[in-house]
């Protein structure tokens, strides 16, 4: 093991990495209540997609590990779930089939460009502004869909939202589970999202608003009703191009962004470039298309895996351990089902997670007018149009314009004039 995972040459034990993967499954594990949650709303089956979303990060974690060990752990991005549920099902109104195909299409391209140097390119030609600036805006967007699943804000015929009755139980509990959260979170505890979950769930059996489970562990089951269920055909009928290079530029940059930052803390960049590169975006690129067949909504890397680097994590051991223990809650279904059920359960984690997304603010220049102008737009387009792929339209047709208003047009890459002209084709020609 030593020699597969180059352990001691990375100054590491195998006692260290074990604990490592227990801390960042522990950091992590709330995707597993989340994600089915998020997706059954899209009319997917709970059970299948629970499955679903365990197995495609074990695939990708494993990947991970294998071909480049790094102690990075890849599952289903949050954003990119909501994205899936709530724009391309509910706002483009096309089957959850179709969606599943309109994702298997982005990471057979991911697979492609992970094999070409073309993804530096492709990274390298969205300015570092308008990165941040997607970051934050599915950040505000998920925030969005935690206050409104737990009805802290609800609709309102004169202003369309407004505050909701904070009285509610289920809308009480779900503040008392975010302060609990939050307060976790201060105080630097591992897992806060998921010990503020199950605190949370033992508070709503004691105000009645939970039931119990006949049987908290149960054989999986539901695969079926997700796996290979994916309509590709009708991705193509139905003209989501813009849905397809979404899913393809979120997983992207998002992946990237988070390997290296995980990297550069483990101290694993050699001259500030990132090794084997390649397998590391290969296991994000399988991860999303096995999602696809599978049933689940794109992968990415997750920032939580730096959480086992602060532990002392350095090597593929600890991505091995987080997919041994993703692997024993495949048995807990039925508790799971229960959780994800509970908004006061599920929202506090959407609040939480979009703050996190949304610090990167601080990084675009905001007294440049022409970068953060576009990053404006993408930031609070998003929930407002509840469709991350407008946000990103108009803020990447903004950014050529600002930049030729000012005679700085040479600034811009190519590609993203071309993205622009296609982002204004479907935003005024397709839009559904």
């Amino acid at each position: 093991m030593d020699r597969l995972f180059q352990i001691t040459a990375r100054g590491s034990r195998i006692s260290t990495e074990l604990l490592a993967g227990v801390t960042t499954f522990l950091t992590m594990v709330y995707i597993v209540i989340v994600n089915p949650g998020i997706l059954s709303e899209a009319g997917m089956d709970f059970h299948g997609v629970f499955v679903a979303t365990v197995l495609a990060s074990i695939i990708a974690t494993l990947i991970m590990a294998l071909a480049s060990n790094y102690p990075i752990v890849i599952a289903p991005g949050m954003g990119l779930n909501a994205y899936f549920a709530f724009s391309v099902v509910g706002g483009e109104g096309v089957s959850w089939q179709i969606a599943l195909g309109a994702v298997f299409v982005a990471g057979v391209l991911f697979v492609l460009l992970s094999l070409t140097s073309f993804r530096y390119m492709l990274l390298d030609a969205i300015p570092t502004g308008l990165k941040h600036a997607i970051t934050a805006g599915i950040g505000l967007f998920i925030t969005f869909i935690g206050l409104q699943k737990a009805s802290i804000i609800v609709a309102s015929p004169s202003t369309l939202i407004t505050l909701g009755t904070l009285s509610e139980p289920m809308t009480y509990l779900t503040i008392i589970g975010l302060m609990i959260s939050l307060i976790l979170m201060s105080y630097r505890v591992q897992g806060y999202l998921f010990i503020g979950m199950i605190i949370t769930a033992i508070l709503a059996w004691i105000m009645g608003l939970l039931d119990m489970p006949a049987t908290f562990a149960a054989m999986p089951s539901g695969l079926n009703a997700t796996a290979f269920q994916l309509d590709i055909a009708g991705v193509f009928e139905e003209g989501l191009y813009a849905v397809i290079f979404t899913f393809l530029l979120i997983t992207l940059f998002d992946t990237t962004g988070t390997m290296l930052g995980v990297a550069e803390q483990a101290g694993l960049l050699k001259d500030n470039k990132f090794p084997r590169s390649r397998g590391a975006l290969m296991a994000d690129a399988v991860g999303t298309a096995s999602g696809a067949l599978l049933g689940t909504s794109p992968t990415s890397a997750y920032i939580e895996s730096s959480a086992g680097v602060a532990v002392g994590g350095r090597t593929g051991l600890t991505a091995v351990t987080v997919s041994v223990l993703l692997a024993l809650t495949l048995f807990f279904s039925p508790t799971v089902a229960v959780l994800a059920n509970i908004p006061a359960i599920t929202a506090p984690a959407l609040i939480i997670v979009g703050f996190l997304m949304i610090n990167v603010l601080r990084q675009i220049e905001w007294n440049d007018i022409e970068e953060a102008f576009p990053a404006f737009l993408i930031v609070v387009l998003m929930p407002l149009t509840y469709s991350i792929a407008t946000g990103i339209g108009i803020g990447f047709i903004a950014y050529p314009i600002l930049k030729l208003i000012r005679g700085k047009g040479r600034d811009v890459h190519p590609i993203l004039y071309v993205f622009a002209v296609l982002f204004f084709v479907q935003i005024v020609f397709f839009n559904h």
